[in-house]
């Protein structure tokens, strides 16, 4: 009986061992529930070995061949009470997988604060194949827009301008650009484009020198190498500028060649996202 209930302690010490981490209880109910499932669960397996081992010592003669009508009558007794206790066995036995069951659920519970899936970060602005760039008065941007050294700040056409749509806009030679390989034919007559949010805190990568050419970010003086395919030359950011690959149609009018080169914005925008879907 006493084995039955340290299983069953067990199992309502790991229930509450989950219960308390989705209620965010403290660390104090965790121990408390943790060690009383691992407890009662010791407890139960060693109660338990005890009744199956024996605790006396005897010795028995070589028996006579036929034995007596009572010694027959007495093994047939003998031999009941061990199928009672065969089926006891096999109820202790469900009991006993049940409670590591549920332990093993408290155990593995945590590991869903491990990190979120995998989110479509690259699939999230509003860039496409085939989106004009457009300033911010909607007008699109054309092959002689700017200057070589010009620079300026574009959206996706036909879509209200969000923070992770801005693009920094730069007209550089071609010759003194020196991007990753494979966006050869990302640039255009010189102009080479970049998401606008640092990758840092998310700021708005908004000053550009020409000598050097240089992005800064203002908050926190992360710098950026645009002839190199932004990466960060100075300062706190953990990773590059995205680049948005550009074409430019018949009539000489600039558009996305596809979406942005990784992730927008820092990382733990995405753990945002995950933690908001309920992952």
């Amino acid at each position: 009986m006493r084995v039955a209930l340290a299983f069953l302690v067990s199992m309502l010490a790991s229930a509450g061992f989950i219960a308390a981490y989705q209620l965010d209880a403290g660390t104090q109910w965790l121990s408390l529930t943790l060690a009383a499932a691992l407890g009662s669960l010791g407890a139960g397996l060693a109660w338990w070995s005890r009744r199956l081992m024996p605790h006396e010592s005897s010795e028995e003669g070589r028996p006579i061949l036929v034995p007596p009508a009572e010694e027959g009558r007495e093994t047939a007794e003998t031999f009941q009470a061990g199928r009672r206790a065969i089926r006891r066995r096999g109820l202790l036995g469900g009991l006993l997988a049940a409670a590591l069951g549920a332990l093993g659920l408290g155990t593995v519970w945590p590991a869903r604060s491990l990190g979120p899936a995998p989110s479509s970060g690259l699939r999230q602005t509003g860039w496409r194949e085939g989106v004009y760039l457009v300033d911010e008065r909607g007008n699109r941007i054309a092959s002689d827009t700017l200057d070589f050294g010009g620079v300026v700040t574009v959206f996706p056409e036909g879509r209200d301008p969000r923070a992770d749509d801005q693009v920094v806009l730069i007209r550089i030679p071609l010759e003194d650009l020196d991007l990753p390989e494979g966006r050869a034919n990302w640039t255009p007559e010189g102009y080479v484009a970049y998401s606008k949010v640092c990758t840092h805190a998310g700021c708005p990568v908004g000053l550009y020198q020409n000598v050097g050419y240089l992005l800064l970010c203002p908050c926190h003086q992360a710098t950026f190498d645009v002839v190199r395919g932004a990466i960060p030359v100075f300062g706190p950011a953990p990773r590059e500028l995205p680049q948005l690959p550009l074409a430019v149609d018949d009539a000489g009018l600039l558009l996305a060649a596809g979406d942005f080169s990784g992730p927008v914005g820092p990382d733990r925008w995405r753990l945002g996202e995950a933690g908001d879907a309920g992952v």
